[in-house]
This record gives structure tokens, sequence and C-alpha cells, in this order.
């Protein structure tokens, strides 16, 4: 096998460690490749066990029938065009992307050469562009790798005149500009390491015969620096960008993964880097019973189907891990869907990714949590029930990537409400086109992204400290009472003396969350705060009721018992260039406490469905 000619090198960064190829192995291993297409993601060696799978699954052959309707559609739309959105042309390149996975899967699928004729039309189109904005390169990336999948998937029925352009395209637009600088993503730990990345590989992995000096250095540069980014999953697969960002930097991972393995006969190992897989724990995990993301850090607060999750589960051999995606397929399958545009770009990978959907039974664990960089936890009282209540919390720092000011923050569900919520992110144009940076001290003044919209204590009207690490401290799964834990100390950092908050969930059905804080040698101000969309009556200075959609839930503040609850209206937001919030509001209270004191701060969240029985102190022992 390839792989026994393959070296080991351990990666020192921190505990990832990715068999790679030394430089010299890289030619054997390119001139002992397939030479024909397709050869990327699937061979034309497994087009017939690909069918076959298809036939056999009555919602694979819907995903087929999709696939080749909208590419059917896609036929009589107008050609791409270079247009820039601020400074970006990503909305084109993942167009462009999408078309390719379409069209390219279409011509797959039935053999059918209009499918082909067309994609070569649009990579033909596009390879006439100038560039593909490299300044702003996950464009320059995405179209790379649209281009790729297009050209190999297509290359029998591409003229001969068009492979010579597209190829040119893909290595003059794409992978050179890559190359031209010492460009950030290459070495760093985000989502751009693992797009830009994936997409150069792929690009090189259909060029490779004309331009093999190229591709060997493109591959290389690859699998000597994809550690960078996937070593953020370390140690147990918990994401510090957030689900959304889980979705789009670990979609191209496994692109990658799949590029590798499909033309070299290895991934190299890199599927198997720790807390990789078990990220799909993670992102199953995150979302509640009423299908809602525990939406932290820059997050819409829900997403439809996940391809990649298919992925996850066939390598897993876990078909639970599609308890959510099955009904949310057929969901997606049962609509109408515009050609255009660049949503569901990698739908058309469902069909060779998938195992078999029939079947799926339930997770077993009602509880996850993951430490690393920014460590979450997440319970549930069940996965069958929608009316199950789901409580989750976070650590980690806002200087995390796509990080908000939420180190310590909450959200809970009960009765199939989301009760606590987060606001999610607000669209990147809309605040850059007005001259905001986002990722520098402006981004703090954004309503959504900062403190004062998160449901986490603030401390005399301050921020939090940007650099402070908030770890979970301890984790209890089972038993009358599972909770979680955060040391939320270096949050405030010359604010409070020490501060740690935690959530859970007594066996009668009451969610606390309880904050214990000392102060430091001055008068210290104090807001507890719970962003809702719920209808807030306040009953008493200690007591509210919420009522949204027939339900409702008692909140009860325990202590301090001089607190006096209070609405602080979070629509309209504070800034004119803030995004609207319709309906939220934040249901708290602001205490003084004296200098050298400790204070507990207890809020317990009653669902309808519950009881109000008395929690006793021993439950709070070890916090």
């Amino acid at each position: 096998m390839l792989f026994t000619r393959i070296a080991l090198i351990v990666l020192t960064s921190l505990s990832l460690a990715i068999p790679l190829a030394k430089a010299q192995d890289m030619p054997e291993l390119l001139a002992s490749a397939p030479k024909s297409h397709p050869r990327l993601f699937l061979p034309t060696s497994e087009e017939n066990d690909c069918k076959a799978k298809i036939e056999q699954d009555t919602l694979l052959r819907k995903a087929s029938q999709h696939t080749i309707e909208l590419a059917d559609q896609m036929l009589e739309l107008p050609l791409l065009q270079y247009e820039l959105e601020g400074r970006r042309l990503l909305d084109v390149s993942r167009a462009c992307l999408r078309r390719m996975a379409y069209l390219g899967m279409a011509y797959r699928l039935t053999g059918n050469p209009q499918y082909a004729q067309r994609a070569e039309a649009e990579m033909l189109n596009v390879a006439a562009f100038s560039n593909w904005n490299p300044t702003h390169f996950l464009d320059t990336a995405e179209m790379t790798a649209a281009l790729a999948i297009g050209y190999d998937w297509c290359y029998q029925a591409l003229s001969p005149e068009a492979r010579v352009t597209i190829r040119q395209a893909i290595v003059e637009k794409g992978l050179q500009p890559s190359l031209n600088r010492d460009w950030w993503w290459i070495d760093h730990s985000n989502n751009w390491n693992q797009v830009c990345h994936a997409s150069m590989v792929m690009g090189a992995l259909v060029v490779y015969e004309q331009e093999p000096e190229l591709a060997e250095q493109i591959i290389q540069r690859a699998l000597d620096n994809i550690h960078y980014g996937m070593d953020v999953y370390a140690p147990d697969g918990a994401y510090p960008e957030g689900p959304m960002y889980w979705s789009y930097g670990t979609s191209f991972n496994v692109l990658l993964i799949g590029a590798l393995a499909s033309v070299l006969g290895s991934d190299f190992g890199l599927s198997q880097a720790p807390g990789f897989l078990e990220s799909s724990e993670y992102y199953l995990h995150v979302s509640g019973p009423s299908g809602d993301f525990f939406n932290h850090s820059d997050c819409r607060p829900r997403n439809g189907f996940s391809d990649l999750m298919v992925w996850f589960a066939e390598r897993t051999q876990n078909p639970s891990l599609l308890w959510r995606e099955r009904p949310l397929l057929e969901e997606f399958l049962s609509k109408e869907h515009n050609p255009d545009g660049h949503d569901t770009r990698l739908f058309p990978f469902t069909l060779i990714w998938s195992p078999p959907l029939q079947d799926i039974t339930p997770p077993t664990e009602l509880h996850w949590q993951g430490n690393g960089e920014v460590p979450v936890a997440f319970h549930r009282t069940s996965w069958e029930d929608p009316n199950a209540t789901f409580y989750a919390i976070k650590g980690g720092s806002p200087s995390a990537g796509h990080g908000h000011m939420d180190s310590g923050t909450f959200v809970m569900e009960s009765d199939g409400v989301r009760w606590a919520i987060d606001l999610g992110m607000q669209d990147y144009h809309s605040l850059e086109s007005i001259g905001i940076s986002l990722w520098g001290e402006q981004r703090w003044n954004v309503f959504r992204l900062g403190i004062k919209s998160h449901n986490v204590l603030m401390v005399d009207s301050q921020n939090m400290d940007l650099n402070g690490e908030i770890p979970i401290t301890k984790d209890v799964a089972d038993g009358p009472f599972p909770h979680t834990i955060v040391d939320t100390t270096e949050a405030y950092t010359g604010q409070l003396k020490s501060a740690r908050r935690g959530i859970g969930r007594h066996e009668h059905g009451t969610v606390v969350v309880r904050d214990v804080v000392e102060t430091l040698d001055r008068e210290t101000e104090i807001r507890w705060g719970m962003a809702t969309r719920a209808d807030v009556t306040i009953d008493s200075p200690t007591h509210a009721t919420l009522r949204q959609d027939g339900k409702q839930l008692e909140l009860v503040v325990k202590s301090p018992a001089n607190a006096q609850l209070e609405i602080y209206p979070m629509d309209p937001p504070p800034n004119d260039y803030d995004a609207p919030n319709p309906g939220a509001k934040m249901i708290g209270f602001t205490v003084k406490l004296p200098a050298n004191s400790e204070e507990i701060l207890l809020v317990e969240l009653r669902p309808g469905s519950g009881s109000s029985k008395y929690i006793s102190e021993d439950a709070y022992a070890d916090w």
C-alpha cells in the first residue's frame, strides 16, 4: 500500500500527531497515482457501487432526483458575473462551486452530456475573470475547488480546448497566487487554514500530470500545515468557532481527506487527528430539541440538513449521528429550491458519503462535554421528546476565532421553547460596508457581539478581559442533578477577585444558574441577565413569568434577597449600525456588592411542565 511508504512525522503543536509524506516521497506518490479522470472523490471504478447504494435507499433516491432536477434548472441560469460584495467575491465563488457540484454529479449519475456542456460554459466563463480576488483568499480557494470538481467530474465530455483553458485557470488564478506571498492562513488555526489548503490540494490533484512540481509543492505545504487548523479539535472535538463555522471548516477538511484518499490512496492520518471524528458528537449535541443551535460565537440560530454529518456517520459507523439529520433531509427534499445562489453547495456529496439512511436509532448519551480552546457542555433530558429540557454552557475566551463577549453564557429550552437565547451573529457586510472593522476593538461595540447582549455577568458596565481563559472545572452527567461549572474568574480580571458559574437541572425539572462571586476592595456593581424572546411579566421583585407559544416559564431569583428584576431593552439596539432584534429583551437584575465580600447569585428557571419543589443547598456543595 502507498501508506507503507509514508514516514511518520510527529507534530508538536498541541497534541496533534499526523503521519505525513516526506518531501522526497511526494513525486513517487504522484507517479503511482491514477492518470485518468474522474478521480476526485468518486473514481470511475466506484460509480456503480455508488449508484447501487442510491437505488437501494428511498431517501438517497430522492436526493439523487433532487440533484438532477436542480441541475436541470441550472441549465437555464445566466452565467455568473464578476461582482464584488464589499471586499469579497465569495458569493460568486460559492455559487460556482454549487453549480459544479450539481451539474457534475448529474452528469455522473446520468451520463447526459448537457450537464457537462453547461459546466464547461460556466468554467470557461469564470476562467476569463481577471482574477479570483486573491486579496480575500477564501474567494480564490472556493473558486479553485469549484473548477477542480467540474474539470475532473466532467472531463470526458469537455472539449480539448476547454480542458487546457480550465486547467490553466486553476494553475494561474488559483494555485500560483497561493504561492506568491506568505499568506497568513497557511499556518493559522481557523477555518481559513482548512478551506484554503483543501481547495489548493483539490486543484493540484487534477493538474499534477501537467504541473508535477507545482502539485508537489501545494500538497506538501498542506500536509505540513493543516495541523494548525486541525489542532483546534483536540482533545474532544469541541470546535471553538461555533457550530456554523464547524460546518464550514470541517466540510473542507473532509474534502481534503477525501481528495487525498481518492487520488493518493491515503488520507495521511488526517481523519485520526485528536478530536476530529469526535467533533461530530459536538455537532450532534449542540442543537436542542427545538432544532436551534447553542449558537455561540459567530453563528446563526439554526441550520438545515448537514451533508457533512453523513460522512461522519459512515466513517464512524455510528448511524445515530443522523438522528437529527434524517428528518431535516426529508424536509429539505420536500421543498422547492432556487437553482441560483450558493446554499447547500456540497449537497450532492451526500450521494457519495452517505451510509444507508434506514433504521436510524436515537443517540444513547444525553450529555456531551468537550474541553479545548472553547470548552462546552450540553445536557438534555431526552432525544425523542420534543418538549425535553435542554441547557448548555460555554467557557473559552472572547479572543477565540469568531468569538463573542460570551464566556460563561448559557442557553436553555423546555416545552419546545428556547427561553434563554443567543442573538447570534450579524452579517459581516452590513458592518464592513460602513467602515466597521470586525477584527479589532470596534468588534466589541457591535451589540450582538459585545457583553451587553449575552447571558453573562457584567461587572461595573465593563467588557470582559479579552485574554481570560474560562475552563470547565466540574461536569456531572448523571444522577439527580446533572450540571456543569465553569471558572469565570479570568473573564473579570481586575473586576472581581473570583467568579464561578454553574448550570444544572434538578430531577424535578427546575434548571438553576448559580454564580459565586468575590469582590475586590471596592464596591462592585453586577448585572445578571438572560436574553429571551418570550413575553415577560414581572410579578414581584424576584419573580417573573415568561410566556411563549402557549407555554410558560417561571424565573425566580433565590439570591440575593435584595434583587429587583427588570427588563433591559434589546430592540432597538443602541447603534444605528446594529441589526434589529425583534421581540428580544433581557430579563435580569443589577446589585451592588460591598468591597471584599462574597455573594451568591442564584436563579431558578421553572418550566411549566416542572415543579417548584425546594432545592436543598446540599446540591450546590461543590460549587
